[in-house]
């Protein structure tokens, strides 16, 4: 991939704030997809490895791929003893490294609006994917505000913070992803909109977890004393804890399959 406004470096702090959300959507979108047994599977933008967890546990894969471009994320991904058979290759989801109909599934999980030509990442799935094979993703609805940290890109903007975007956040709107789905020559399209929630022992696990964000960590890092004490106090009123401190927050994610 092109490199992104957005970069994840640490595959441990991925997985701690981005990773657990993606496998909460990544069960239910495995579910839904419902993909046969024993198939080859390649898994767009990898990053930790968090969704090819899934696969390697829930669909007895055949084969299994992952691809991303950061060496440190897939050195994550490697450590998952759960994903041992896979094979994780440094690249590009807009020039993937394989040969025509080589697979029978390619999920994007998370990845298309961080692409720069996302039209060219679902022609390169559906490129690599075997005719009746199946060509998927799953993505966090920015547009609506489906990203699990919203709130918090909110209150940061509402202080003049700039926080970084990823190059095509459109493409994670459902009627866009059916037209990129759709213009990539794909039939039997399907589409719908997964929500998930996750609960935070305590607002002090919460801000510890977004401290570590590849896209907002540095912004907090840099705030002043003044401007941090303000933005704990407006996340605290919006992030309601219940009678044991616990802090649960929602996300919604629009999921697309096509067959090739």
């Amino acid at each position: 991939m092109s490199t992104p406004t957005i970069q994840f470096t640490n595959g441990a702090a991925y997985e701690r704030y981005m990773g657990l959300w993606s496998q909460q959507v990544g069960q239910a979108f495995i579910g839904w997809l419902g993909a046969p047994a024993g198939g080859r599977w390649l898994d767009v933008g990898c990053g930790n490895g968090a969704f090819t967890e899934l696969v390697a546990q829930r669909c007895q894969p055949q084969s299994l791929a992952g691809i991303d471009p950061s060496a440190q994320q897939l050195d994550f991904a490697r450590a998952r003893a759960s994903t041992a058979q896979a094979e994780y290759v440094q690249g590009d989801a807009m020039a993937l490294p394989y040969g025509a109909a080589q697979f029978d599934v390619a999920v994007m999980p998370l990845v298309i609006f961080f692409l720069s030509d996302p039209a060219l990442g679902v022609a390169e799935m559906a490129r690599v994917v075997r005719p009746g094979g199946l060509v998927a993703a799953y993505s966090w609805d920015m547009p609506a505000g489906g990203f699990p940290y919203a709130l918090l890109q909110d209150e940061l903007s509402a202080l003049g913070v700039t926080v970084p975007t990823p190059p095509s956040p459109q493409a994670s709107d459902m009627d866009v992803l059916r037209t990129l789905w759709a213009g990539a020559g794909l039939r039997d399209i399907a589409t719908r909109d997964i929500t998930v929630q996750r609960t935070y022992a305590s607002f002090g696990d919460y801000w510890d977890t977004v401290q570590g964000a590849p896209s907002m960590g540095a912004k907090l890092a840099a705030l002043s004393a003044e401007h941090t004490a303000t933005l704990k106090a407006r996340l605290q009123a919006r992030l309601v804890a219940n009678a044991a401190g616990e802090i649960t927050c929602a996300a919604r994610a629009n999921a697309i399959f096509g067959t090739v």
